[in-house]
């Protein structure tokens, strides 16, 4: 029987027309197999307590991280492995970039991996080591961002910018969008009310991020980003251990 088997397999791997036909139907198969499934769930990821999206200074500040090219040397994507873990910290979930877009994640480090580094360092260090970052680590090799201090932040763009990212599923309220600019120019101002912006996007921290609280600058923004990657979820509380349970055992 098992000769006869070989003798078929032989025929069919020598008539190139039959395997391509079979190879064809055995990957149309499996895809349909994987993809069919997620027509019919509504998120491939489940949000954990404490994830919300970006305020307006701190999706400014992505911008300029991408405009800037910094994920090019930067991933934010900690891995699982014991090595990764002990230097950077907890490893990075899915929910934690479900507002990104686009995402981060990377596959290439020239530098530390930024997914956990907001709270890590203070405003002031981020500002120094951005300006001059030999001055901080000797051995960088990361260009001067000096001029980000010196360039005021625009702030007419971030109502469309919110608007375009809620079309593609971050929920931005209609009234979050609305406010954006203002939102943007309350969290680096440490004199204004903060209400509304902490009733749009709770718990978020409200202050001087570049030294200079009488001017909004592209570094107030790319820091407020930088002070947030990693701190909207607290990987050690109860909700976030169950989605952990849940996304090892997929």
């Amino acid at each position: 029987m098992a000769t006869t088997f070989l003798e078929r397999h032989r025929k069919l791997e020598r008539n190139v027309t039959l395997l391509g036909v079979l190879a064809f139907a055995a990957v149309t198969v499996g895809g349909i197999v994987e993809i069919a499934p997620l027509f019919w769930i509504d998120n491939t990821i489940e949000k954990v307590q404490g994830m919300r999206p970006y305020t307006p200074l701190e999706q400014a500040g992505r911008d300029i991280y991408v405009r800037e090219g910094c994920y090019t040397c930067h991933s934010q994507m900690i891995r699982p492995f014991r090595d990764e873990v002990e230097r950077y910290g907890h490893y990075s979930l899915a929910a934690e970039s479900m507002y990104d877009h686009p995402f981060q994640w990377g596959s290439k480090r020239t530098g530390p991996d930024l997914a956990r580094v907001g709270g890590k360092y203070s405003d002031e260090w981020h500002v120094q080591h951005l300006s001059a970052p030999r001055e901080l680590v000797p051995e960088s090799i990361m260009p001067n961002y000096d001029f980000l201090k010196a360039q005021l932040l625009d702030q007419g763009h971030m109502v469309p910018a919110l608007q375009a990212l809620a079309r593609v599923g971050v929920p931005y309220s209609a009234e979050a969008i609305a406010a954006a600019n203002d939102d943007m120019a309350a969290q680096a101002d440490p004199e204004a009310d903060h209400a509304p912006l902490l009733k749009h996007y709770p718990k978020a921290s409200a202050r001087d991020f570049d030294g200079d609280p009488k001017r909004l600058t592209e570094m107030d923004a790319l820091v407020a980003y930088l002070q947030v990657l990693g701190t909207m979820v607290d990987v050690n509380a109860p909700a976030a251990q169950e989605h952990l349970a849940k996304e090892q055992g997929r």
